[in-house]
């Protein structure tokens, strides 16, 4: 039987309701789910880029954010060998489709509209770790 650890989950977003939301949703996740935070694209990669940071298996971005978009910290993690691997999910209230468009044409891995009432937005981090425990391929220990 193989021992999985629990899923690491990076969530960048600029907006601190939009993470305490994040947060209370993932706690209901906290036995097979473990989340950092950051508050902007420059903190996101620098915390990445330090060599004793554990990577995480997939990164939930926004993108409209002050100073580094979304879309430039996804094409600064696509262009970085030891980050490019990581799966990138956008989280955006964008729904707009150039801005798909764009995420995808940078490789992002997913595109997904945040829900506005708080119900549907628990049925979709719900779903989006059910989805990633299973899509993920590293395995404990590591």
């Amino acid at each position: 039987m193989t021992v999985r650890r629990p899923l690491r989950v990076l969530l960048v977003d600029d907006g601190a309701a939009d993470r305490e939301l994040a947060r209370e949703v993932f706690d209901q996740h906290t036995d097979h789910v473990t989340v950092d935070t950051c508050a902007s694209g420059e903190r996101a990669l620098s915390f990445l880029r330090q060599p004793d940071t554990a990577l995480p298996d997939v990164i939930l971005l926004d993108l409209n954010m002050p100073g580094m978009s979304g879309f430039q910290v996804l094409d600064a993690l696509k262009h970085e060998a030891r980050l490019s691997i990581i799966p990138v999910v956008i989280l955006s209230s964008s729904s707009l489709p150039q801005d798909v468009e764009h995420a995808y044409s940078l490789h992002a891995s997913s595109f997904m509209t945040k829900q506005l009432s708080f119900d549907r937005f628990v049925r979709q981090i719900d779903a989006f770790v059910s989805f990633w425990l299973q899509a993920r391929t590293t395995h404990y220990p590591r």
